[in-house]
């Protein structure tokens, strides 16, 4: 059979994330090992096995972290105690977050300090929302769902932060029915969803549109943004699936899709796009068709830290 692939643009690799992994990296050239992260670095178990090749060492809490090491914190952020109880530990810490994260950190802190009750729109098992919500965790809540959103009760006034790893789809159903329910609230900025989500999700849409039946998605199972990418995809039409973009393909998932698409989530290497795209053409499919939706040219300066004169 012979079949084609369309292949999304933007994907793979976030400015953010781009950051985060150069900022252990050059730690690691710098110092040496171990390099010690609080949680992945970023949410790809390929990353994290790579850089761990290199010396980094990740733990959960920065009470692992031996006293006057260096602590990067990953780039989903972290609440005020933890940098308090690493800078009470000794820890040099080095801080790898994204800076929008940092950017809806900074307004969960104003809208609080001003009266607000900030209702964060997200997932609240996620890390970057548990740090977000602990900047103000006695005036913040998390709303998951419109349903949620209806029955919150406050006589404050309202202001809606969001995940950034959230898009305009998964967030406007939600403060629509805050408002609703509320009356005035403050919106959420427009950028506080993230450049890099929107656009990897547009493209999901656009190879659907373009006759993708299936859609695979490379990423991890922990990866909030790639598993969201498999939901776009169903939502949109066609089956999706996600890989790890290094196991072998499972031909009967194949069968009957003569329209592939491909995509990688934000915190996932290209070299696994590229070597899944060896693998498709293996099973009988042309070389990829980039189906483009928007350029990407956002860079985010390293901290003094790490940053070469």
């Amino acid at each position: 059979m012979t079949g084609r692939v369309l292949l999304a643009a933007p994907r793979s690799f976030c400015a953010g994330v781009d950051r985060a992994i150069e900022i252990v990296e050059r730690l690691l050239e710098q110092h040496g090992p171990p390099v010690y992260v609080r949680h992945q670095i970023v949410h790809n178990e390929h990353v994290v096995r790579r850089l761990e090749g290199l010396g980094a060492v990740f733990v959960e809490d920065e009470s692992e972290i031996p006293e006057g090491e260096i602590c990067v914190l990953s780039a989903h952020g972290v609440a005020p105690s933890v940098k308090e109880n690493a800078r009470e530990r000794g820890l040099r810490i080095v801080d790898a977050t994204c800076p929008l994260v940092n950017k809806v950190h900074a307004e969960a802190r104003r809208y609080a300090d001003s009266g607000h009750l900030v209702a964060l729109v997200g997932h609240a098992d996620h890390v970057e929302v548990i740090g977000t919500r602990g900047e103000r965790p006695d005036n913040t809540i998390v709303i998951e769902s419109p349903e949620q959103a209806r029955e919150l009760e406050t006589d404050k006034p309202v202001a809606v932060i969001t995940q950034t790893t959230l898009s305009l789809d998964d967030v406007a159903p939600i403060v629509d029915a805050l408002e609703d329910h509320l009356g005035r609230l403050r919106r959420p900025a427009a950028d506080d969803i993230c450049y890099a989500t929107q656009n990897r999700q547009d493209a999901v849409k656009a190879m659907v549109d373009q006759g993708a039946s299936l859609v695979l998605v490379i990423g991890s199972e922990n990866s909030s943004n790639a598993k969201r990418l498999v939901e776009v995809a169903e939502s949109a039409g066609a089956q999706a699936r996600l890989i790890d973009g290094e196991s072998p393909l499972d031909h009967e998932q194949l069968i009957g899709h003569e329209i592939v698409g491909l995509t990688a989530g934000a915190s996932t290497p290209e070299e696994l796009v590229r070597a899944t795209a060896v693998r498709l053409a293996e099973r009988g499919y042309d070389l990829p068709e980039e189906i483009t939706v928007a350029r990407e040219d956002v860079h985010f300066r390293l901290p003094k830290e790490v940053a070469r004169a």
